[in-house]
């Protein structure tokens, strides 16, 4: 049992750098830096601008009506933006009455920009979702996630990004 041990160490590791190496190849492309403007009109009519929401740590989240993953995260997103400022983008989802009635349909109610075309996905450099950004209060982006994020985690990098000044 005792040789065992450090070929089981060196398998850990070799899975936690293939798990990292993945992680940085899914983000290479992604906006960073400072975020790039956003703002559209929500499905209310009403006008969201993420320029509003400075001050703050941030989500931005861009997520899809036909994406499983993202139906997965949308309680996480929903409770997140219960105590936090969150921007959602709906991207290639279809009409604004779409993604309304897909809302309606999930008991969501989180802010959401529609991007049928997907055009300020581009602006950001989102190729797949759910993709995820976490600002600080200046706007700089801090963290880029591209899948599944648990709300916990979600949280803990909000907090991060509020200490990252």
């Amino acid at each position: 049992m005792a040789r065992k041990w450090p070929r089981l160490l060196w398998q850990a590791l070799a899975l936690l750098g293939l798990v990292l190496a993945v992680g940085f190849w899914q983000v290479r492309d992604l906006a960073s830096g400072t975020a790039p403007p956003l703002s559209g009109v929500g499905l209310a009519g009403e006008a969201l601008d993420l320029a509003t929401l400075r001050g703050h740590p941030v989500l931005v989240h861009f997520w899809a009506t036909w994406c499983p993953v993202c139906t997965l995260e949308d309680d996480a997103i929903a409770a997140v933006a219960d105590d936090h400022p969150v921007l959602t983008v709906a991207m290639q989802s279809g009409s604004a009455d779409a993604v309304a009635a897909h809302m309606r349909e999930n008991g969501l109610a989180f802010p959401v920009i529609n991007d049928p075309d997907g055009l300020l996905a581009a602006r950001y450099g989102v190729r797949a979702v759910p993709t995820t950004f976490i600002l600080d209060g200046t706007g700089g982006i801090r963290f880029r996630e591209v899948g599944y994020t648990t709300g916990p985690g979600l949280r803990l990098r909000l907090w991060a990004a509020g200490l990252m000044r």
